[in-house]
Order: C-alpha cells, then structure tokens, then sequence
C-alpha cells in the first residue's frame, strides 16, 4: 500500500512538473515571439522616422536651395537697374541739362511746338520757364515769338522749373511738358536697352 501511495505520488509530482515544464516553455515561447514583434516594430518605426527625417532634410535643403536661387537673381536683376539707371541719369543729365537751360535752344524749341499750337489750338498760349533765364527770354517772347503767332502768348517764370518749359492753351486743358525732369525720363527710355546691352550683354 505505501508503494502504490509512493508511485502514485511520484506519478502525479511527474506529470505536473511535465505540465509545468510544458506550460513554462509555452510562456517562454510566446515571450520570444511577443518580443521578436516587438523588436521588429521598433526597427520598422525607427527606419520610418529615419527616412522622414532624412526626407524632411532633403525637403529643407530643396527649399533652402530654391529661396537662395531666387534671392541671388533677384537681388542681382536690382544691382543691374540699379546701375542702369545711374549710367543712363549720368549720361542723360549731363547733355540735356545743359540744353535745356540754353536760352537759344529753349527757342527754337518753344517757337516749334507754338506753331503746332498756334495752328491747332483755339485761344492763347501760356509759358512756363525757368526763373535764372528771365531776363533772356522774356524779351523774345513778348517780341519775336508773339509777333510769330496768331494769337497771344504770355510767359511766366518759376523756380520750380530748372530747365525747359511747359506750354499749352492758357484757359488750361493739356499742356506739353519739356523739363529736366520729363526729358531726361524720356531720353532714358530710349537710352536703357542700349545701355543694358552694353553693361550687361542683354
């Protein structure tokens, strides 16, 4: 009677502790796997983040590229018409400056362009000029460039005008403008893509 108890304890100690081996390996087993999955993940989030980074850099580094190009060309397009229009002021300044303050040239001008007045327009013309060439041109307008005309024509003379003139009817409407300012405006556009082909072979 104590064997068979003895056997029949051992056989029952065995086969639990076969049952708990088994049941242990399985625990471990699943332990492995759960934990191979979890390491293949990591390495799958860390390779995305990787490259998103490294996407996200190259994106950056596009963009960085794109901006500094646009910034380059647009600052030297600036320097280039900066330039220009210092060349073009300079050398359209020099010439017609001088002209436009020449009371001979002032006339021959003014008498022009009166006719055209004279012939197309109804009532009286009136000069602006400037105030230094007075005393050269008021004479000549109230003398040869009125007799010259059909109708009346006054003249008078401000600072505000260095050089040149303006003239039109003298009861408003338009006028023509021919001072430093306009002409050398319009010198400089006839001068600018000469002068651009010139210093910048465009």
């Amino acid at each position: 009677m104590q064997d068979k108890l003895q056997q029949l304890t051992e056989q029952l100690y065995n086969e639990g502790l076969s049952k708990g081996r088994q049941q242990g390996e399985a625990i471990l087993a699943n332990a492995r796997k759960e934990a191979g999955e979890i390491v293949a993940r990591a390495r799958e989030e860390a390779a995305a983040i990787t490259e998103k980074a490294r996407k996200d850099a190259e994106d950056l580094r596009v963009k960085v590229a794109s901006d500094l190009k646009m910034a380059s060309a647009q600052a030297l397009q600036a320097t280039k018409k900066d330039i220009e229009n210092l060349l073009v002021g300079e050398i359209s300044a020099k010439d017609t400056s001088a002209a436009l303050q020449d009371p001979a040239f002032l006339k021959q001008i003014i008498s022009a362009v009166a006719a055209r007045f004279d012939a197309t327009e109804a009532g009286d013309l009136e000069l602006i000029l400037p105030e230094k060439l007075k005393a050269e041109l008021e004479p000549w307008v109230k003398g040869e460039l009125a007799k010259s005309l059909s109708k009346g024509v006054s003249a008078s003379f401000t600072k505000k005008v260095a050089g040149g003139f303006n003239i039109g009817p003298k009861d408003g409407g338009w006028f023509v403008s021919l001072t430093d300012d306009t002409f050398n405006a319009l010198i400089a556009e006839y001068l600018r893509p000469v002068t651009r082909k010139i210093l910048f072979g465009e």
